[in-house]
């Protein structure tokens, strides 16, 4: 065996069936050895930001990883944002990166650049360059038993073509992993305590903790104790709708954060960072958490946090408290002029069964949480790392790893231009997937920030830089050039009649709705000041307030 087929070996073992690949000329022993393997899925993509935002959806849902292929430090960074949004969520990727042979380095070639330090930002636990094709497959079992491992993380091989070539390639069996640890007695008591207090408490969940076994043991504490349940702004992956607890997600708007914090006074992180304000706005505090409020670490990502849950639910004698669950509730199909929010309420009244919602909808996905949580049981994939550009990416991932799940990917139209290319490998894979892009013609979100940050009043020239008209985008003669079935509408009975129908019908549909913009107008310019409103509130007003604009 070369080093590539060797390499190719040691990953099916180990369980990585999939490569989602972008290749070039240093790269292609790995492609040749793909042949040599029948359990390797390779699925090419037009783009490296789809396939780095693939292997995460893909990850996301299959619970273990997917190798991208990339070439070189150019491919690398193309694929950067999504590599980014995967190390922000935790999620396990194997990343291969092509290099030069090791002897043509020094000469400094056109495409020579320093893949390692490139490759930190996004991959901190692990960046090896494999130096021979004796150790290659050693290193591809470290970095795979460190993606695996908790937290979950992108792990970086560098692949240099001469090693890729080389002969006496040798694989190697994968590695058990170890039992990650449990919250230990005294952090168990310390929380018991906190929570017996009397003082409001209450759960912010992320990453494990959302999964449906941990899911449930935390809403059956919060039923015995009169604790709240709160997850990230941003899951990686949350399963919700009927028949599943129903959990409030932090908003992502400091002001409403805060809020919902207020009364707070004992935060228990269940793998969860304490919250901080996504932005540095001027005289506002970028830490969310309210004074006199103490935070607890029930389970760090780098424990069990399943476990963890399971012994603090000993510990306060819950374990016969049945969890509350969301009772099934649908709205009705919406009718008239299509707006951003019958979207949101035409989704929630034909979501079909274990479909995966991707929302990167940004401010036209505002009421999609309210519309869809009591709809037929579902996995929500987010924007965990706030760069977009992942939603169509990751549901290419997505489908490929539930071949029979429904996937729905809500996007909004400034995200999909930046992975559009996501689109013809949905065709080329026939992927079942139902893309709604969302199409207001404007960076609508940085509207909204423009004026939160202070930025003065926004000039021709500022006002520009947010707006997408002239000419406005045509995403369903876009999606047609890349063989994507797609259907343009502006009334509410034909986007019913386009969801029935993608929905309904084999393959990749893509449905652009022509809305408005959700945030525009009068309530754009009165959003600031309802913000800055927010803290002198009476806190039944402010809540109420909060809900009204982030349900």
């Amino acid at each position: 065996m070369n080093g590539a087929q060797a390499l190719m070996k040691t990953l099916a073992d180990a369980g990585i069936n999939v490569c989602f690949s972008n290749p070039g000329t240093s790269e292609m022993h790995f492609v040749a050895a793909l042949d040599s393997e029948p359990r390797m899925r390779a699925v090419l993509t037009l783009f490296e930001g789809v396939a780095t935002g693939a292997a995460d959806g893909y990850a996301r849902m299959a619970g273990t990883p997917a190798a991208t292929l990339l070439h070189l430090g150019c491919g690398l960074g193309n694929g950067l944002a999504n590599l980014h949004n995967a190390r922000k969520g935790k999620v396990p990727v194997l990343n291969i990166i092509g290099d030069h042979a090791t002897y043509h380095v020094p000469l400094d070639a056109q495409l020579q650049s320093d893949i390692e330090t490139v490759a930190r930002n996004v991959s901190p636990g692990f960046v090896r360059a494999a130096r021979s094709t004796a150790s290659l497959c050693s290193d591809a079992v470290d970095a795979i038993t460190c993606a695996r491992g908790l937290p979950g993380q992108v792990a970086t091989l560098i692949l240099p073509a001469d090693v890729s070539w080389g002969e006496g390639g040798t694989p190697c069996p994968p590695l058990a992993a170890p039992a990650p640890p449990v919250a230990d007695d005294a952090c168990i008591a310390a929380i018991v305590d906190a929570i017996r207090s009397g003082e409001p408490c209450a759960f912010l969940l992320g990453g494990q903790a959302l999964l449906e076994p941990a899911l449930l043991d935390a809403a059956r504490i919060a039923a015995h104790s009169a604790v709240k349940l709160f997850c990230e702004v941003f899951p990686t992956r949350l399963p919700r709708g009927a028949g599943l607890p129903a959990i409030e997600r932090i908003a992502y708007l400091a002001e409403l954060a805060s809020v919902q914090l207020r009364d707070t006074r004992h935060l228990i992180l269940v793998d969860a960072k304490s919250p901080v304000s996504f932005f540095a706005y001027p005289g506002k505090k970028s830490e969310l958490v309210p004074e006199g409020c103490h935070v607890h670490t029930l389970a760090t990502p780098a424990q069990d946090a399943a476990a963890s849950l399971v012994k603090l639910v000993a510990a306060l004698g819950a374990g016969n408290t049945p969890a509350p669950l969301q009772a099934p509730q649908r709205p009705t199909t919406p009718r008239g002029k299509l707006t951003a929010a019958k979207v949101c309420k035409a989704v929630g009244a034909l979501l079909p069964d274990n479909a995966i919602i991707i929302d990167e909808a940004i401010t036209s996905g505002l009421l999609l949480g309210v519309m869809t949580q009591g709809a037929p049981r579902h996995d929500l994939i987010t924007l965990t790392g706030g760069a977009i550009g992942q939603g169509l990416p990751n549901a290419v991932g997505a489908a490929i790893a539930c071949p029979d799940r429904p996937v729905i990917a809500l996007i909004g139209d400034g995200s999909a231009m930046y992975t559009i290319q996501a689109l013809w490998t949905l065709a080329r894979e026939q992927l079942n997937v139902t893309a709604i892009i969302f199409n207001n013609a404007s960076y609508s979100v940085l509207n909204v920030e423009l004026d939160r940050v202070g930025a003065g009043q926004a000039g021709t020239k500022a006002r520009a830089q947010l707006d997408l008209h002239g000419p406005v985008l045509d995403f369903q003669q876009l999606a047609q050039g890349m063989g994507v079935l797609a259907v343009r509408t502006d009334t509410a009975a034909g986007f019913n009649k386009a969801m029935s129908n993608a929905l309904h019908t084999p393959g990749p549909h893509l449905i652009e709705a022509m809305v408005p913009e959700s945030l525009s107008g009068a309530k754009r310019r009165l959003l600031p000041w309802m913000l800055r409103a927010m803290p002198r509130l009476p806190p039944a007003v402010a809540l109420a307030l909060k809900r009204k604009i982030a349900p």
